[in-house]
């Protein structure tokens, strides 16, 4: 990974310009083109480093709700839960974990009705033994951001010094 890479990588996460043409303008940030800025971020996807580049909306303020599922699954089906949890466009994160509860994901979507819905046609999936609905009672987000300067500190912890 270059100097451009990790100022580029930065840049994304904290300063992604709002306008209709936000690679050129990164690429203009950058002193490098605007298909050299897509180009590294093609190879970014492909190599796993970002997963997906996008808005993020607040959903409480939108009258959306949300909910956190745990599900104790029977081993042979969690690929099979996985995938059918993950045909629902109302799922944000879908992940195993090394627990009784081995399948955990998040929902959000514009009614209780409609995570209740959700939730109903999971648990009826075959090797699913346990779910438990854990519904978001108070929101507390953590903003993470990962410097990649020469350092590897975070920027928040250099301004507080």
């Amino acid at each position: 990974m270059d100097s451009i890479d990790k100022k580029l990588l930065n840049i994304m996460q904290k300063d992604f310009p709002l306008s209709s043409t936000p690679y050129k303008d990164l690429g203009e940030m950058l002193g490098i083109s605007e298909e050299d800025v897509i180009n590294r971020l093609g190879k970014y996807k492909k190599e796993g480093l970002i997963r997906k580049i996008g808005g993020i909306f607040n959903p409480r303020s939108l009258g959306y709700k949300s909910t956190l599922v745990a599900l104790e699954v029977k081993e042979g089906k969690l690929e099979d839960t996985a995938s059918f949890i993950n045909r629902y466009q109302e799922v944000t994160h879908n992940y195993q974990r090394d627990h009784t509860f081995n399948l955990w994901f998040t929902l959000i979507a514009p009614s209780r009705e409609r995570i209740k819905e959700i939730i109903d046609s999971v648990e009826r999936l075959p090797g699913v033994r346990k779910c438990m609905n854990l519904p978001s009672v108070k929101m507390f987000k953590i903003g993470a951001y990962f410097s990649l300067d020469e350092e590897g500190e975070r920027e928040e912890q250099k301004s507080d010094q």
